[in-house]
């Protein structure tokens, strides 16, 4: 028989309390045994308090040891963009509109702030880019490493964890704006030559330009994304993002 919802949902409470003010990353919490007698409830009640917790990643259960305090993750953020972008490719328009958000003042940040080991990081990403022209997956995994770098170059460890969390769903979008790029007539060298420019204003220590530079690169993403989005039917409308009727064959 389930414990009722209201004394689970106060031992969630105070068992999130716990991990989230007394205990750090990778601490184990106490038994379900002494959980239960602090508490007062029972082990089951403490096991699903300590699975719903799980479920939101602020801890880890592994079978046969104690329940241990998660470090930080954009996981969960990660699964919801993800799932969204799954049910419905259109919406990786919307996620370019919350990247541009996000990065373009990243970007000027970084050029703030970034220390010699994040532009050394930016640096060996654009190098391994340069590399992997010819290599699609390959140069979709070091772009996303340069995205990555730059966000760390910032110093804000949440947008870091925004920036994680899109890492999946943007490897669909990276795939398909670079077949609307070379689509319309660009090159593998042009979206490469982007990053080398947001990477110069960075090391310019130029907030200003680092943020135009980022700018262009994800209109040009928005375009190049738009320009997929027709090659595969799926009619998407200019001005809001919004996905339309698929066209006729």
């Amino acid at each position: 028989m389930e414990p009722p919802a209201n004394i689970t949902e106060s031992v969630v409470q105070r068992l999130e309390d716990l991990v989230l003010t007394e205990l750090e990353p990778g601490a184990e919490l106490p038994s379900e045994a002494d959980l239960a007698a602090q508490f007062e409830v029972s082990r089951l009640t403490v096991r699903e308090a300590a699975r719903s917790l799980q479920a939101r990643g602020l801890v880890e259960t592994r079978h046969g040891r104690r329940t241990t305090v998660a470090h930080p993750s954009a996981a969960p953020i990660g699964s919801f963009f993800t799932a969204a972008v799954r049910r419905d490719p259109g919406q990786l328009l919307e996620l370019l509109e919350v990247r541009r958000a996000l990065e373009v003042h990243i970007a000027s940040l970084a050029a703030g702030q970034a220390g010699r080991s994040a532009v050394s990081a930016m640096e060996l990403a654009l190098a391994a880019m340069r590399e992997a022209a010819d290599d699609p997956a390959a140069l979709h995994e070091t772009d996303i490493s340069f995205h990555a770098s730059l966000a760390a170059g910032a110093g804000n460890q949440l947008l870091s964890f925004l920036i994680e969390a899109m890492e999946e769903p943007l490897r669909a979008s990276r795939m398909r704006s670079m077949r609307g790029h070379l689509a319309r007539g660009g090159t593998v060298e042009d979206v490469i030559e982007q990053h080398a420019r947001i990477l110069d204003r960075v090391k310019a220590r130029d907030a200003a330009g680092a943020a135009t530079a980022m700018l262009a690169h994800l209109e040009q993403t928005a375009r190049d994304l738009r320009a997929a989005f027709t090659l595969t039917g799926l009619q998407v409308d200019a001005g809001t993002g919004e996905p339309g009727q698929e066209a006729s064959a």
